[in-house]
């Protein structure tokens, strides 16, 4: 960056999706007659910055240049959205008019909204500036607000009011610090010891916390599928560096509390099954996460399954599999980081008692079928386990019940997540031939036994499962095996695994 008597240019940035751009504020002046145009493909949030940092350059004390003042944001062919790009407009035109200091401010990376007493605003994103800063080697420079999100090797400084910039960059900016201390207390507030006459559900959940497979519960109303699902992120081992990163740059972007992710806390998100396919999967204009992005590293659970709409769900199906999505529009392709364990929970039924053992279903035949047609395909295909949670007899809940805690179960997680990690750094040692693509050998690399074997191919007759049912099943076995510390699926492990693999209307409901 340079200046000249004419022109001044600094670093400022833009988010598109989750990731922050860099933009070049340059700024010239020339003539005698007042006036500010801004050039390079700003938005409407963009034009209106003229009247707000006119009024914030008087409210703090600064002279507004009685000049023609022209305001170039490059890349021109790139569309800027977004408040955030004031405080680096203000800055430039400051530093043109020799109002304040130069010094260091070719260093920074501006980014904020200005108030129009001249009060510097914090704007979404902050996170994802950050990282653009600690890309490009500049500190970061925002407004101020209480709830600053520290990213480490990043020198940021806050602004409370535009007035600080007229002793310079170097003083009068506001330091933020968050002791990192609090990040190392892991838990939730919900404890699974609360759940009565649910332990076979709490073994299902803790199979699918290890093996990170999806879930659905099936139950008749108030049978606890919600209780359980909120206590999910309980037992899943702390959020690793990379994960929370990624998580607070989603939430930051989209202007979501992150108080739970910095206290070491797995993202849960219930969205309401109203919701559209853009909230869900993500997109409008301008493009932003959805949901499922916003579960990144923690649980997505979908109550009501049945009650979502159909081309809704069956987008799911792409983010399970690449932990990614992938969203086009005519400006160019967004891709955010959809990692999360799919919890789902729906009725038997529309009236929800259909197989209940003391209130009789209400429900026709055929409204049965469409409300099971709906929960079907594709989607259904990629859900491991599905468990048919009853209602717990009144007495338990009345008087109480010991049962499995969540320190117990996060204690089963943790278990056999670190002997699945020891069995795979086994196989990466000894497998000198590579991994083939066929079925049989996804099914041979999970390690059964004779017995298993031979008990996993009587069920997949019996039953007639896919090759993607005979691979699920394999991967619970494998979960159950690995909480065990087995090294080899054995027949006893298939034989747990089938009993969480029912398809939806099979029996049981």
């Amino acid at each position: 960056m340079s200046a000249t008597p004419q022109t001044f240019a600094v670093h400022a940035a833009c988010i598109r999706g989750v990731e922050a751009f860099e933009v070049t504020v340059e700024i010239s002046s020339s003539g005698t007659i007042p006036g500010m145009t801004i050039v390079g493909m700003a938005d409407a949030a963009v034009m209106d910055a003229r009247s707000r940092i006119r009024c914030a350059l008087r409210s703090s004390g600064f002279m507004v240049p009685r000049c023609t003042l022209t305001v170039s944001l490059a890349p021109g062919d790139v569309r800027k959205t977004g408040s955030g790009l004031d405080l680096p407009i203000a800055v430039a035109i400051l530093a043109l008019s020799g109002q304040i200091p130069l010094e260091g401010l070719d260093d920074c990376l501006f980014v904020g909204e200005l108030a129009l007493d001249g009060t510097v605003c914090s704007v979404k994103g902050e996170v994802a500036y950050q990282l653009l800063a600690r890309d490009l080697g500049v500190s970061f420079v925002g407004g101020f607000n209480s709830e600053h999100v520290p990213i480490g090797e990043v020198q940021a400084s806050y602004l409370e009011r535009l007035s600080c910039l007229s002793v310079g960059i170097g003083r009068g900016k506001k330091p933020f610090c968050v002791n990192p201390s609090h990040r190392a207390v892991h838990g939730s507030a919900l404890d699974y010891g609360d759940v009565v006459g649910q332990e076979i559900a709490k073994r299902g959940l803790a199979i699918a916390a290890t093996g990170g497979l999806g879930l659905m519960m099936i139950g008749a109303p108030g049978s606890g599928k919600t209780m359980l699902a909120k206590r999910m992120t309980g037992i899943l081992p702390p959020i690793d560096e990379i994960e929370l990163q990624e998580a607070l740059c989603i939430h930051s972007v989209v202007g979501e509390r992150t108080e739970s992710l910095l206290r070491g806390s797995r993202p849960y998100r219930n969205p309401h099954h109203s919701i559209s396919s853009a909230g869900l999967i993500g997109g409008g204009r301008p493009v932003r996460p959805g949901e499922i992005s916003l579960a990144h590293g923690g649980v997505l659970y979908l109550d009501e399954l049945g009650e979502f709409s159909s081309n809704t769900l069956q987008m799911l199906r792409q983010p399970m599999e690449d932990g990614a999505v992938r969203i086009v529009r005519v400006d160019g392709a967004y891709t955010f980081p959809a990692r999360f364990q799919l919890i789902a929970a729906s009725n038997p039924c529309p009236c929800g008692y259909l197989g209940d053992r003391d209130v009789p279903c209400r429900c026709s035949d055929a409204a049965i079928e469409r409300y099971r047609a709906k929960l079907g395909g594709p989607l259904a295909d990629r859900i491991d386990i599905i468990l048919h949670v009853a209602r717990p007899d009144p007495d338990l809940v009345i008087e109480g019940a010991e049962g499995l805690t969540t320190d117990v179960l996060r204690d089963q997680v943790e278990k056999g997540r670190a002997f699945c990690a020891w069995r795979e750094s086994r196989i990466a040692d000894t497998d000198e031939c590579g991994c083939s693509a066929s079925l049989d050998a996804e099914v041979r690399s999970f390690g059964l036994d004779a017995a298993g074997r031979e008990t996993l191919l009587e069920f997949s007759k019996r039953s007639h499962l896919t090759g993607r049912g005979v691979v699920g099943l394999c991967r619970i076995s494998r979960t159950i095996a690995d909480m065990a510390e087995s090294e080899f699926i054995q027949a006893a492990h298939v034989l747990e695994a089938a009993q969480y693999q029912g398809r939806y209307g099979d029996g049981g409901v």
